[in-house]
């Protein structure tokens, strides 16, 4: 990025793809401090009204969207395809859990009063969206928060600015005013800038710990600035005795490697009861060397493309060979087929005897596998993580089910399933360096929206009775 301009380059062939000039956060703070107020005056039918002509604008606009963030997140067609569906589909389950999460009550308040409860939206908010669901997770934030009445400023990832303007542009002519829903072009100077400015009223945040730790920071002294976090994960998932071995697999790979491991909600750590080990790894070193890797758009369609870019593919090889220097024993090497573009294979090193492994979250396509003893074990070694997204348990029965949900510290915990493809009728979020207690997806109306309580009366009634001089 130079002082004025971002571009945008494609992973797969390292071509640039778009540029644009860098926003004036200044300028868009203001505009949307005079917009908010009239979006919120309107009826809430009108904005449901105007957000659900925008779902309709993105169905009818879908080939377009799906090749879009192919190009630029590197993302397989036939997953941007899903991506595009669910941007869609949060427009519905979004009204649903306002009107369950923020409606109105009227209560009995005594003789001639009433009591209501009934919630505000917040003003200003910003919306910093991450690279690896470029539309899917800002638009989780972005719709609930115009469906409450806030104006949005939306900053998307620097590596994935044009799905941001495509977005964008989708609101717009849907009818959202252009004030209310604007697109922030910048690094990470102006996401710093949008984050402290006084115009801004909420945070709304996708992306690393390091990022949302420094968000909270900044704003830890401003406790009227409501900041939602989702940070990540270094995320579990915990294998017992089980007679599908093969589906094991097949879930582990899913959870491990979809989007090149560039999920959230991905299994960084595969954790393995002694005597179902050798005959897991069995199924599911082979499996893992059969995954296609290959150009987003190519056929027959790849199950990964790049990861976002080199300097992240080198990150990964480094900590590949890190794990291996420290201790690991490679299962499946990590391997980069064209030295100047980002495709990785999957990565898969036992790290059982790594003194000191790192609780980071390796954000690509490396798997580190720990063998336990029993599920006990494998409970504790789960739970050995700042981090505390997602976690799954694969095999056992109901009671061991009951004791790893029981114990296992994470705001997503499933069984049988993967650690990934979480649903959106559901909340999302996590604790530790995961999240602030603020979960997203079917739970966003809380943080777009305050509550506020009310005593009405159609009269003012009052009287003092006792502590008055006669």
């Amino acid at each position: 990025m130079s002082e004025n301009i971002l571009i945008s380059y494609e992973p797969a062939s390292g071509e640039e793809l778009w540029r644009g000039a860098v926003s004036d956060v200044d300028a868009a703070v203001s505009a949307a401090r005079r917009a908010w107020a009239p979006w919120a005056a309107r009826a809430l039918t009108d904005r449901i009204e105007i957000l659900r002509a925008f779902a309709n604008t993105v169905r009818r606009d879908a080939d377009m969207f799906a090749d879009l963030i192919a190009r630029e997140a590197g993302k397989p067609l036939w997953e941007a395809r899903n991506e595009v569906d669910a941007v869609v589909n949060k427009v519905d389950i979004s009204v649903g859990a306002y009107a369950e999460r923020t409606g109105k009550k009227k209560l009995d308040a005594g003789v001639g009063a009433s009591a209501a409860l009934r919630h505000k939206p917040h003003g200003v908010m910003a919306v910093l969206g991450p690279y690896n669901f470029p539309a899917h997770l800002p638009n989780g934030h972005i719709v609930p928060a115009l469906i409450a009445g806030n104006a949005v400023l939306f900053k998307p990832s620097e590596k994935t600015p044009a799905v941001g303007e495509a977005l964008v542009a989708a609101f717009h002519r849907a009818g959202v005013p252009e004030d209310v829903i604007q697109l922030v072009i910048g690094g990470p100077d102006e996401g710093k800038a949008l984050v402290a400015h006084p115009g801004i009223d909420g945070v709304l945040f996708t992306g690393s710990a390091q990022a949302g730790i420094a968000i909270n920071r900044k704003l830890a002294a401003n406790p009227g600035k409501i900041v939602a976090l989702e940070m990540g994960g270094n995320n579990p998932i915990v294998v017992t005795d089980t007679p599908k071995l093969a589906d094991a697999a097949a879930i582990i790979v899913q959870s491990a490697f979809a989007t090149a491991g560039q999920r959230c909600t991905a299994a960084r750590r595969l954790i393995v009861k002694d005597s179902v080990y050798d005959p897991l790894m069995a199924e599911l070193v082979p499996l893992a060397r059969k995954l296609m890797v290959g150009d987003p758009l190519g056929e027959p369609q790849p199950f990964m493309g790049p990861v976002i870019d080199n300097e992240t593919a080198e990150r990964l090889m480094e900590s590949f060979v890190a794990l291996i220097t420290a201790g690991g024993r490679a299962l499946l090497n990590m391997r980069r087929a064209v030295p100047d573009l980002p495709f990785l294979s999957p990565g898969i090193i036992d790290v059982t005897d790594v003194p000191e492994r790192p609780d980071i979250e390796l954000f690509g396509p490396l798997l580190q596998v720990i063998r336990v003893p029993d599920l006990d074990a494998g409970i504790t070694e789960a739970n050995n993580t700042r981090f505390g997204l997602s976690a799954s348990l694969i095999g056992g029965s109901p009671d061991d089910y009951g004791r790893f949900w029981a114990n296992i510290r994470a705001g997503i915990i499933n069984w049988n399933s993967p650690t990934n493809g979480a649903s959106s009728k559901a909340p999302f979020g996590g604790i530790g360096l995961s999240g602030n207690h603020r979960p997203a997806a079917y739970y966003a109306a809380d943080y777009c929206a305050y509550p506020v309580a009310s005593t009405e009366m159609d009269q003012p009634r009052a009287t003092i009775n006792v502590g008055l001089r006669p």
